[in-house]
């Protein structure tokens, strides 16, 4: 999305001008690991930490990356040709291994190491660590998803997006990394960002909290390896992943503000030829991430991001790519391409694919993740002053007050209307879009018709998380928090009978709660992301119950 300015900032003023900096340090970490015990001495060897992601009934995709020499530095294109062990227990202390092997890695890859490790059961917590040079990694716990036909009747995840390191410590992790009770994490994209220091900070003044590596925009390989690299030293980051596996999809932020299939707002000539950068980009998020792209753990064999995972008979999970198949935004709301079917935000491909994973029964809840906003959203008559910081947050509002965001579903609405009739049309129940993007918290019901609703029918249900850290309404327009944006809000919800919850000002992490009766999502905030310990509470709870496709708001939080 498009990012904050103020007219103090210098990026109101030029978005390309780069303050120079120290970059951050490339020293390892010393952290805990997962299961409370201290990391191997010979730890410098897996200083960017474990993680674990895509579960699926009988195998995990496990990653790491190994530092040999202190010349193999990430992004550095040096150092040796290496074979790392791995390991998965049953349990903390390695009795009971159950799955082991071996794997080269080397520059070619940027040292890292991704893999599935296969054989396992289902709905089954296990524990991994990897070894090199006479060292071992920090211990990961992850956990396999139910068996495809199980009658499993409880899942429960974690939900994030939006986490600038530039803008704050990532303490929506640690919350996070606190629980024992999380089948997955589920990332709804900009889990990095590719602006230099200077550039899209902490509220208005634009403030560094921690400054990015390399100090400037990242456009090569190398940028894009050391940029993974530094966010993957994040203790509170390298604990969460090392605590549940990831489940993850892009934004634009992994390659470049509000990119599409041929270009982005953020990328111009001098910057080289965009699908090049792109392909650097998703190069080094194929190495760095725990992700399956083309349905493989090998680095380098495709770049199909959008897959589908089983949780049993209890949900299907669709995760969408909305970035690398869409057509260029519209260049104003009013202009007839919003509404052009030959315009697309989801390809021909997976159009057709995320249609058939919702239409087959395989499982009870229907869960998308949908990395851009797709219930409709217009705006009534706001307060002047809230206007321009609405948009620099979530790009609701363009510049003339027309009430579209041309950047999600709201500027691609033939595609949405495709989506939402074949609800319709095919009576699918259950589907709920949970998504992130916009640094502000929604629940919303996802009307056919958003004029003629609640008269017509919802037919699936929307929540949308807020960032980890990223600037919302708040931190652009200077209000102290929930003073001025709550009138703003219910303005919002005036005009859009079909969003219930709305919450423009605060930074936090959600936890989606799924049984055989309902989903429910609790929404945590943060006290401050500036404030490396910042605590957490429980802001409101919203739900839908099976076969309602309307959210309600409810009292009691999962916990009790």
């Amino acid at each position: 999305m498009t990012p904050p300015t103020s007219p103090s900032s210098p990026l109101a003023l030029d978005r390309r001008t780069l303050i120079a900096t120290a970059g951050a340090s490339a020293a390892a970490l010393t952290v805990a690991g997962a299961t409370g015990g201290p990391a191997s001495a010979a730890s410098r060897h897996f200083r960017h930490g474990v993680a674990s992601g895509d579960p699926r009934p009988r195998s995990v995709l496990l990653w790491t990356r190994v530092t040999p020499t202190e010349a193999a530095q990430p992004g550095s294109g040096a150092g040796p040709t290496v074979t790392v062990g791995w390991q998965v227990a049953t349990d903390p202390d390695f009795r009971r291994v159950v799955a082991s092997g071996r794997v080269r890695t080397g520059s070619g890859r940027d040292h890292t190491v991704k893999l599935d490790a296969r054989g396992l059961s289902p709905a089954t917590d296990y524990f991994y660590r990897f070894t090199y040079g006479g060292g071992t990694s920090r211990t990961g716990r992850t956990r396999t998803a139910p068996a495809e036909g199980a009658d499993n009747g409880h899942l429960r995840f974690g939900l994030v997006s939006c986490s600038n390191l530039q803008a704050g410590f990532f303490s929506p992790y640690r919350h996070l990394a606190d629980r024992d009770d999380l089948d997955a994490v589920l990332h709804m994209g900009d889990y990095i960002y590719e602006y230099g220091p200077g550039e899209y900070g902490y509220g208005q003044g634009e403030e560094d909290i921690r400054r990015h590596d390399p100090p400037k925009e990242i456009v090569s390989l190398r940028d894009y390896r050391r940029r993974h690299a530094q966010y993957k030293q994040d203790p509170d980051l390298q604990r969460l992943h090392a605590k549940a596996a990831f489940v993850t999809t892009w934004d634009d932020h992994e390659v470049t503000n509000d990119q599409w299939r041929r270009g982005a707002e953020n990328h111009d000539s001098s910057e080289g030829d965009y699908l090049a950068r792109r392909a650097r980009a998703h190069r080094a998020y194929d190495e760095w991430m725990p992700t399956r792209m083309g349905d493989a753990a090998a680095v380098g064999d495709g770049t199909r991001l959008y897959r589908r995972l089983r949780f049993g008979r209890l949900l299907e999970l669709s995760m969408l790519d909305l970035r690398t198949y869409r057509s260029k935004q519209a260049a104003a709301p009013v202009e007839p391409a919003v509404d052009d079917p030959a315009r697309t935000i989801t390809g021909d491909r997976q159009m057709a694919w995320l249609k058939q994973s919702l239409a087959e029964d395989r499982a009870l809840w229907k869960v998308v993740g949908n990395p851009v906003m797709i219930a409709p959203v217009r705006l009534a008559n706001l307060p002047a002053d809230a206007l321009q910081g609405i948009q620099d947050t979530t790009g609701l509002l363009p510049p003339e007050g027309v009430p579209y965001n041309v950047d999600q579903w709201d500027g691609y609405t033939a595609d949405r209307r495709e989506v939402l009739a074949h609800l319709r049309d095919h009576g699918v129940l259950n589907a709920v879009f949970l998504t992130g993007d916009i640094h502000s918290a929604w629940a919303c019901d996802v009307p056919l018709d958003a004029s003629t609703y609640p008269v017509t029918d919802s037919v699936a249900t929307e929540f949308v998380c807020t960032s980890v850290t990223s600037n919302n309404l708040d931190d652009i327009t200077g209000s102290p928090p929930r003073t001025s944006s709550i009138a703003v809000e219910e303005a919002i919800k005036t005009a859009n009978r079909h969003i219930k919850y709305l919450n423009f000002d605060d930074h936090g992490y959600s936890v989606v709660d799924v049984t055989r009766d309902r989903l429910q999502v609790d929404y945590f905030v943060i006290s401050d992301r500036r404030d490396r310990d910042a605590g957490s509470r429980r802001e409101q709870s919203w739900a839908t119950t099976v076969n309602s496709q309307s959210v309600t708001r409810v009292e009691q939080g999962i916990d009790g």
